[in-house]
């Protein structure tokens, strides 16, 4: 990952924003990241972010989606550690707007990807996530 993109810059700035609680301020430069995209991959990253921020569960799946949709434009291996967290929240936006099918689908393309994922609490959280996903839709 390169941490001098603009683009990851940001986001970065905006997850420090979250956890201090500005949550208008992380929303702000999750946008302005957005704008600052420059190809596929800021955008993968840029949407990603900016689902975080939405208060309208449509708008969630929308920028999921988004976020998704430029991952599979980009297509190599700086997106492949990705999919699993992308799917996921995917996943998660269709169930909350009340598309069980499509998110059952998308824990199971997930649970396909869980492979990329790091052997340490996160990599953990996610297969723990892609397994309560398929138990809770099945």
């Amino acid at each position: 990952m390169d941490l001098d993109n603009p683009v990851l810059k940001l986001c970065q700035e905006g997850m420090l924003a979250e956890a201090e609680g500005r949550l208008p301020d992380a929303r702000a430069l999750f946008e302005r990241a957005w704008a600052a995209r420059t190809d596929h991959y800021d955008a993968c990253v840029a949407a990603h972010y900016l689902a975080r921020r939405q208060d309208d569960p449509a708008d969630v799946l929308r920028w999921n989606q988004e976020s998704l949709r430029h991952a599979e434009a980009v297509g190599d291996e700086r997106v492949a550690a990705l999919y699993p967290s992308l799917l996921v929240s995917v996943a998660m936006a269709h169930e909350r707007v009340g598309d069980i099918v499509a998110a059952r689908a998308a824990f199971q393309r997930a649970a396909e990807h869980d492979g990329a994922l790091p052997a340490e609490p996160y990599g953990e959280q996610l297969r723990a996530a892609i397994t309560d996903g398929l138990r809770r839709l099945t």
